[in-house]
């Protein structure tokens, strides 16, 4: 048995973020991670200026972006031949004026090694949440298994921070509010060459769009499908999927025979939807677990930080008195839903009147009248990247490290 103050479920962004951030206040917390390490593929790249800012705040960013990354000042896409401006970070407020784009398991693993200098920062490796201790209607902890064998984790707080497919939603979750996404993405990856166009948005032609998300060696690429149409693609065959990639973006004929097998194309299944309510008693669901985000935008990531920061500003002091209130535990969904409902409502109706039109279309494609302002006036393309990079509400760091770095 294991008795700490704060048991998250999850080492994704939001749970080693949370734990971070609870330890440099000086509360115990464990952090259970299912995997050996953080390495997968495939998984959302983009440090936003929202969370270089929380870095900021925390006096790592400097250290951070000593790792090598990339750097994103300006959005833009090629949509049927035409380079269009989208969005330009350069005029935000504080230290971040870019997109980082940096692998996920670097960004992870950067804060877990800053979190084990605080005595409180508790990472245990291949544990995974298996379900909820829960006595007299209150979750009190964790049964979890490491390497095949059973470990309880007693806790004032359990946070389930497990993404979408989350255990601890599954068993006790409750209602979840199912907004829907039109779409799918393929995954892959492919080498980049010396003189390659550089690719901050995407190319968009009439059928089809691929993202390639530039990591500095090789490209992470992304091909926006209609959902559940993978399927009648692997019918169609893996030459047929090559071809159609080199369509859409020529630059990367030269190299779409790296697509091997179908086990070089990964599909992600896109949903949008969140929980009705984001915690009970001993319970508190935040990122993905609670609000499964889509991935336009790329904001995944930066929202699930942003729920991390304002539950450590809200509870770190309930935690210290000793076991949270329901009530204080609702006023972390108090203070995160609005935005991210606001940020899905954006997500859905890009999805519905751009996305899927886009997939649907077989002439040239108009470009939308707001785009074709962001292009005639440039000043409007800070609006874009404030929603982008800053999102509907950004958290700041409130609470204060009580010792270490």
């Amino acid at each position: 048995m294991i008795k700490t103050q704060c048991c998250i479920a999850g080492g994704g962004p939001a749970g080693i973020v949370l734990g971070y951030l609870l330890a440099r206040a000086g509360i115990d917390v464990v952090v259970l991670e299912k995997h050996k390490d953080f390495f997968r593929d495939f998984r959302g790249d983009t440090i936003h200026p929202s969370t270089l800012t929380v870095l900021h705040e925390l006096g790592l960013l400097e250290d951070f972006l000593q790792m090598p990354h990339s750097e994103v000042r300006r959005l833009s896409g090629n949509i049927s031949g035409e380079t269009l401006h989208i969005a330009d970070f350069s005029h935000l407020p504080g230290p971040g004026k870019f997109l980082a784009i940096i692998p996920q398991w670097d960004f992870l693993n950067f804060l877990a090694e800053r979190g084990k200098r605080f005595g409180g920062f508790h990472l245990l490796m291949e544990t995974e949440a298996r379900s909820a201790i829960v006595d007299d209607g209150r979750v009190c902890g964790i049964r979890a298994f490491a390497r095949g064998e059973e470990t309880n984790i007693e806790a004032d707080l359990v946070v389930a921070a497990d993404g979408r497919s989350s255990t601890l939603r599954d068993q006790i979750g409750g209602e979840v509010i199912n907004i829907g996404a039109p779409i799918d993405a393929l995954w892959m990856r492919l080498s980049k060459k010396p003189g390659d166009p550089q690719q901050t948005f995407g190319t968009i032609v009439p059928g089809g769009i691929l993202v390639a998300i530039d990591r500095m060696d090789y490209y992470q690429c992304a091909f926006v499908i209609k959902k559940g149409a993978f399927a009648e693609m692997q019918r169609n065959g893996l030459e047929a999927f090559r071809a159609r990639v080199a369509t859409i973006a020529p630059f990367l004929a030269d190299r779409v025979g790296e697509l091997q097998t179908w086990d070089d194309v990964k599909l992600l299944t896109v949903a949008v939807n969140r929980l009705k309510t984001w915690s009970g008693p001993g319970l508190l669901f935040i990122g993905d677990a609670a609000h499964a985000m889509s991935p336009v935008g790329g904001v995944g990531i930066n929202l699930a930080v942003q729920d991390a920061v304002a539950a450590a500003n809200l509870l770190t002091e309930a935690l210290r008195a000793g076991v949270p209130t329901e009530a204080e535990l609702a006023r972390v969904q108090q203070r995160r839903e609005r935005p991210t409902r606001q940020t899905q409502s954006l997500q859905v109706f890009l999805q519905d009147r751009i996305i899927n039109r886009v997939l649907d279309s077989r002439g040239r494609i108009s470009v939308p009248w707001f785009v074709k302002l962001l292009n005639v006036f440039p000043i409007l393309r800070q609006i874009p990247a404030r929603v982008v990079g800053l999102g509907f509400r950004p958290e700041h760091v409130r609470t204060r490290a009580l010792h270490g770095p």
